[in-house]
């Protein structure tokens, strides 16, 4: 297995080759790649992303069958059951990096300003599950200038949400703190542009 370090540069040149508009052509995978996968997968990061249709992690990173393990929920909040995916690849297929997600404009993001500038709004109590989880990343940020101007606070927001996920991989779980301090573990936080097309590793721990 490939360490953290060439990893994130797997990525960061799969990302240069998909906004250059030169990704590999058949990256998805021959019958013979798919039935060699059958018998086991050896993923070289896990991405842990937001579900947004616009951000295809594979596509963005320009990598084929096999290569990531992806986790995908909207806002790329960090849950139990989310923690436990990330420590699976971790354990079970040796993965060295984790990416936190997030992009653009995301909804997730939109709903939870929404929902503190808007209070009592009839958001499903599923949604506000995802809201809850945001929003101690974006409330302290309303007692910020920002609040005067609600493009400025979403876009600050993304990136706060994004390092509130890292940090909680980072000190969240006994195995990936384990994992960090003994086998250069990583967890770093990302940000996909919709407009441009571009990954910004900006939170790198």
């Amino acid at each position: 297995m490939i360490s953290a370090t060439e990893a994130l540069e797997r990525l960061r040149e799969g990302n240069r080759r998909f906004v250059s508009e030169q990704a590999n052509s058949g990256q998805q995978g021959s019958q013979h790649q798919r039935r060699e996968l059958a018998t086991g997968q050896e993923p070289f990061a896990t991405i842990l992303g937001c579900s947004d249709s616009r951000v295809p992690v594979e596509i963005v990173f320009d990598q084929g069958l096999g290569d990531l393990f992806v986790i995908r929920v909207a806002g790329n909040i960090i849950a139990p059951s989310l923690v436990g995916s990330v420590e699976f690849a971790a354990a079970f297929f040796g993965t060295p990096l984790v990416v936190v997600l997030g992009h653009t404009q995301c909804g997730a993001i939109a709903a939870t300003v929404d929902d503190l500038t808007r209070p009592g709004g009839s958001q499903s109590p599923n949604l506000m599950s995802i809201v809850n989880r945001v929003r101690p990343s974006v409330l302290p940020l309303m007692n910020t200038e920002l609040r005067h101007d609600l493009d400025a606070l979403s876009r600050e927001a993304v990136r706060a949400n994004i390092r509130a996920s890292t940090n909680h991989l980072r000190h969240g779980s006994e195995l990936m703190e384990t994992l960090i301090e003994e086998k250069g573990f990583r967890v770093v936080g990302a940000e996909y542009s919709l407009e441009t097309g571009v990954v910004d590793f900006f939170d790198l721990g």
